[in-house]
């Protein structure tokens, strides 16, 4: 039940509600299950609790590397060169494999435009062009990683009214890599407006690796274009792109950590662990700022490197409560992460605000803190993800990502069971999703516009030192009709500033030693797929 009265925003606070942290006796507790932080975490307190799992080194081999697919070669890591093509794949483009390689790192396909709306009598046209110049991204480099893309349209009207549609040009990418991959659109060489709309993490999870049961620890992110292809047909991706956002007006308790003090000096990775106990059955914890849990049936630590001012870590630590509030709690210092008996010291201590608000005026709250700490984090020549994406736009994901995988769900994911809000804000911000621009077209009666969208496209790829036999080769794939509601008459597809790179798998008909760099597609045929390898000079 609703509460009668709600609080929107922490500050309003009873100065009574204040209370100096002290030292206490630590509870005694016979642990049936465990899950401290080892002490040899404190020299990693970034990578959060100790039994979050992403697989694989640097999250490599779980589907999704903090980033999405291919964000590798996005930051200049790009997979190193392999093995040589094999015979007969290369120079003119043999057919390679049937439906092209299924790569570790799958960038997504280029998908056709469409409309909000019913297009009517609107027909259409397409031509795709890759640009494959050296220096096609933002990046500058050298070397050729990835590839300029041009979608370009014709729409007809041969009626005798004007029609008027709602365009939407969908597009694979996360928020993180949006100031790289964010289309550009023209209509009749004009730039226009565009308002940005994003789609709910577009992936699933998957088990951890050597996992003996199954679990949903780690995420996987789409693999193919037919995964795409589930994803966007029958209209439910975009109808929820379209929705509105969760509201999370549920009342919470707000227990907030703040003037911390521990003998740092002495010990680098002094801990404070929070103990309580709780019925789990009507009451469940969110945290933000902590780095390590234990816990009994119907008892719980939280547990935070002290603050030093130097470890990337954040200096907001919150203990949230849904349903019934916890009970009287106990603090204690630690030498280390790992919380263990016998290591207990003096000399830590902080200060605990309780408060009373709702979630979403916590979400608010933390999705401001996050996107500051996110700017401060940015090289002076890295971009801003936050200078496109909207705040609204940040805050309504994370509420999603929770409301949809996290603990509101009633059936969250593993990843996201233990309540680390940390998790959920950073995760938001780079899970793979698709994406729209919107924008209004008019065709005027028996008349017809042309529009460009433009943008770096990152390749599908192999991982270097992955061993595989892929290793230096790019995939890039397109749709023709995925989602797209528009009626096309044509499409066509075309290289230029191929003088890089050689082709060693496709199904596109590209010849390019025989000169033929654009050629007709079949309406009929969904997917088309172009495999290259650069040329070393």
């Amino acid at each position: 039940m609703r509460a009668e009265r709600l609080f929107r925003v922490l500050g309003l606070t009873d100065p009574a509600l204040v209370e100096e942290a002290m030292e206490t006796r630590a509870r005694q507790v016979e642990w049936k299950r465990w899950a401290a932080l080892a002490a040899c975490l404190a020299l990693a307190v970034s990578l959060g609790f100790g039994w979050r799992v992403t697989g694989g080194f640097g999250g490599y081999g779980s589907g999704d590397s903090g980033g999405d697919s291919g964000s590798a070669g996005v930051s200049g890591d790009a997979p190193a060169d392999g093995a040589p093509a094999d015979p007969g794949e290369s120079g003119g483009g043999g057919s390679g494999v049937e439906e092209g390689i299924t790569f570790l790192s799958y960038a997504g396909p280029v998908l056709p435009l469409t409309t909000l709306e019913d297009p009517g009598p609107l027909a259409a046209e397409r031509e795709v062009t890759w640009d494959f110049s050296p220096r096609a991204n933002s990046h500058g480099e050298t070397r050729q990683w990835g590839a300029e893309v041009t979608d370009a349209y014709v729409l007809r009207n041969d009626t005798g009214e004007d029609v008027t549609v709602t365009a939407l040009y969908p597009f694979p990418g996360t928020f993180d890599s949006l100031p790289l991959v964010l289309p550009r659109i023209t209509i009749e060489g004009e730039k226009t407006e565009t308002a940005l709309i994003a789609g709910p993490y577009s992936g699933g999870f998957q088990p951890t690796i050597g996992a003996e049961t199954p679990d949903t620890m780690n995420l996987e992110t789409l693999n193919s274009w037919e995964e795409y292809k589930a994803l966007l047909e029958g209209g439910e991706y975009l109808a929820q792109a379209l929705g509105e956002y969760p509201a999370l007006d549920t009342p919470v308790t707000v227990y907030r950590f703040s003037d911390f003090a521990a003998p740092l000096e002495k010990y680098q990775a002094a801990t404070q662990a929070v103990s309580f106990r709780l019925d789990e059955s009507v009451t469940q914890v969110l945290t933000y700022g902590f780095n390590g849990c234990e816990w009994d049936e119907g008892f719980r630590r939280y547990s935070y490197f002290v603050p030093d001012g130097k470890r990337n870590e954040p200096d907001l630590k919150l203990l949230v409560i849904l349903g019934e509030d916890i009970g009287p709690y106990t603090l204690q210092g630690f030498q280390d992460g790992g919380c263990n008996p016998g290591e207990e010291i003096e000399g830590v201590s902080c200060t605990v605000t309780r408060s009373e608000t709702t979630l979403d005026a916590v979400l608010d709250q933390l999705c401001a803190y996050y996107q500051e700490r996110y700017a401060r984090s940015r090289a002076a020549d890295q971009d801003n993800a936050f200078n496109v994406v909207p705040f609204e736009m940040y805050r309504g994901a994370a509420a999603e990502l929770l409301s949809q995988y996290g603990v509101l769900s009633g059936a969250p994911m593993d990843r996201y069971m233990d309540g680390r809000l940390d998790d959920i804000l950073a995760e938001t911000m780079s899970h793979s999703r698709v994406l729209y621009l919107r924008f209004p077209v008019t065709v005027e009666a028996g008349g017809s516009v042309g529009l460009e969208v433009r943008f770096w496209k990152e390749p599908s790829f192999d991982y270097g030192c992955s061993g595989s036999e892929n290793e230096g080769l790019q995939g890039y794939d397109l749709t023709t009709r995925l989602g797209s509601s528009l009626a096309f008459t044509r499409q066509r597809a075309a290289l230029v500033n191929t003088e890089n790179v050689e082709i060693t798998g496709q199904n596109f008909g590209f010849d390019l030693p025989g000169g033929v760099t654009a050629v007709e597609l079949d309406l009929e045929q969904e997917h088309y797929y172009l495999e290259a390898r650069p040329i070393e000079e």
